[in-house]
């Protein structure tokens, strides 16, 4: 027996007729006899006899074949992918289990920040453990894993500074560099100590680090210091560093005004081959701005910057900016802040003419806590005696500070053949690009803090994962773009002191929440879970003597294909 179908058109329309037939002779010949018409079964009905009319044995799918296991994938996929383009597993060190471990926890640290013994349940319920052959690693081979990258910090840091930092990557021979804090558990680390916490976590131990990156905000090198470290002497150890560990010379070193100073600088004199991109403090400006001095507000009647020149700053170009923006938003900042200390003061007053506060001393503290709230004290007289107290602002001093209110003063060494004073403004913006850096590692994307290693060394070498992690994020972000809410083809702005302006794309990218090629757009981590969503199935064919298994992938998305098209890789089955 078998099935015939046929087929005709009537009109615009195809009709299929499915007839179950008998084949016999008789007298020689071949002849068909029509048992029945199959039409009106269900499509899956004719598959099956078919099937069966061919001899297949068909047995219930529930039965026939089950998912043994499946395994997120797609995540840990492509960023392993990102990793071995870049020849992070080479730049590690040689080949072995040590290597591995450190490897999946500078992965697991991109796709899954955690402590390290979360770590280790989370990558065995995903192909990263399975593949790299780590599933049973116990804590302790993690901890002597990173001893062992710690051990390589120097080497690993000097060939990303070499790569990065020098020859034609870098002909400016521009370096960034910032520091940052983080807040740790405990208290028996001897790097733990009080300092000024950016992580506004007043009273807490904490360590300091300051990351060095190239001229587009990539990490290249970190250092640990003490919590208790002032900006300048970590600025001192980095740029030593760069002369004596990574074998650079004629770096001109980027830096905010707290951390290269003018003493600073005279070290970098001292060292020679350095040159430097800072800004000059609010006493310093108001000292160029004074009467006679080089600083006046003419200078910008026709433009928002002007190079100037000081006897204080020989060997130096000075190029003065005016931000309107700027200025007006410290213009009501400052209203903001004086309004609210009028409040407390006010306050204060009247406490004390009703006899609740009495006591210069008392009265004292009291007003202290108030103008240390605020940072105001420059703004107003006081006046305490034992039971009065007065207080009254300074308006001249007030309208000093206005007068100069969206100006800053750029400071180089850079001589004006190799920069123009529109690159060297636009280079010192450029910091910000190493405040996004931290922001990645303290908590968008690695969650560096809070740290809970309470050895010098773990410490550290719990900060050098993240920052290798933060290399690999920089270059999944600039890949990913695309994909995401990021402003891909940013515009220069005609005035490099006007603040910056995304483009018209990321603006519709940002409204539609839709790429330009109609995918839904997302953050960053929002796309690494949804890559997680790609599994690798471990399927078991159960009529198969034997029971054999293989590893299949699930059907990837739009999003997930073009993800891995965007780092260039297909998308793996195994991550060996």
């Amino acid at each position: 027996m078998h099935v015939v179908t046929t087929r005709r058109q009537h009109g615009d329309k195809v009709y299929e007729t499915h007839l179950l037939r008998r084949s016999y002779r008789e007298d020689g010949k071949v002849k068909n006899q029509t048992l029945a018409n199959l039409s009106h079964l269900p499509p899956q009905a004719l598959v099956a006899i078919k099937a069966t009319l061919r001899g297949q044995v068909l047995v219930p799918a529930e039965g026939a074949v089950e998912i043994a296991r499946a395994l997120p994938h797609g995540h840990v996929a492509a960023v392993v992918a990102q990793a071995r383009a870049l020849g992070m597993p080479g730049l590690l060190g040689p080949e072995g289990r040590q290597r591995d471990l450190a490897f999946a926890l500078i992965v697991a640290r991109v796709c899954r920040p955690g402590s390290k013994l979360a770590t280790t349940h989370w990558w065995a319920d995903t192909t990263l453990a399975h593949d790299l052959g780590i599933t049973d690693a116990s804590t302790d081979e993690v901890y002597a894993a990173m001893d062992w990258l710690a051990a390589r910090q120097d080497s690993i840091e000097t060939k990303l500074a070499r790569k990065h930092l020098s020859g034609a990557a870098n002909p400016d021979r521009l370096a960034l560099f910032d520091l940052s804090s983080s807040w740790m558990t405990g208290s028996h680390c001897p790097l733990a100590a009080r300092g000024y916490s950016r992580d506004a976590k007043k009273g807490l131990p904490q360590i300091e680090y300051g990351l060095l990156t190239d001229p587009d905000g990539r990490p290249v090198a970190v250092r640990v210091l003490a919590g208790n470290t002032a900006d300048p002497t970590a600025f001192n150890l980095i740029a030593t560093e760069m002369r004596a560990t990574f074998g650079l010379g004629e770096m001109v070193m980027v830096g905010d005004r707290g951390m290269i100073t003018s003493a600073r600088i005279e070290a970098l004199r001292e060292l020679g081959g350095f040159g430097w991109v800072t800004a000059l403090r609010a006493p310093a400006i108001a000292a160029l701005a004074a009467d006679d001095g080089p600083l006046q507000m003419s200078l910008f009647d026709q433009t928002s910057l002007a190079e100037i020149t000081h006897p204080d700053y020989p060997d130096e170009r000075l190029i003065a900016c005016r931000n309107p923006g700027l200025a007006t938003e410290r213009a009501r900042k400052r209203l903001a802040l004086l309004e609210a200390t009028d409040t407390e003061l006010s306050t204060i007053v009247a406490a004390v003419q009703a006899g609740r506060l009495s006591g210069a001393g008392r009265i004292g503290i009291r007003i202290g806590k108030v103008i240390g709230k605020y940072k105001m004290a420059k703004h107003y007289t006081i006046t305490i005696t034992e039971d009065t107290f007065s207080f009254a602002r300074d308006q001249h001093a007030i309208d000093a500070e206005a007068a100069l209110d969206g100006i800053y003063v750029i400071r180089t060494s850079v001589p004006a053949n190799q920069m123009t004073a529109a690159k060297v403004v636009a280079t010192y913006k450029s910091l910000a690009r190493v405040e996004r850096d931290f922001r990645s590692l303290k908590s968008i994307d690695l969650d560096l803090r809070p740290i809970h290693h309470y050895t010098e060394s773990r410490v550290r070498a719990h900060v050098f994962i993240c920052t290798l992690a933060a290399y690999l994020v920089w270059h999944l972000r600039q890949a990913w773009a695309p994909l995401t809410f990021t402003d891909e083809n940013r515009p220069e702005p005609a005035d490099p002191v006007a603040p910056a302006r995304r483009s018209a794309a990321a603006d519709r990218k940002a409204a539609t929440k839709t790429t330009t090629t109609e995918l839904p757009a997302r953050s960053f981590t929002s796309l690494l879970d949804h890559l997680a969503t790609l599994t690798r199935n471990e399927i078991r064919f159960l009529t198969v003597e034997g029971d054999p298994v293989i590893d299949q992938l699930a059907l990837p998305t739009p999003t997930q294909r073009r993800a891995f098209e965007l780092l260039a890789q297909p998308i793996p089955l195994t991550l060996k």
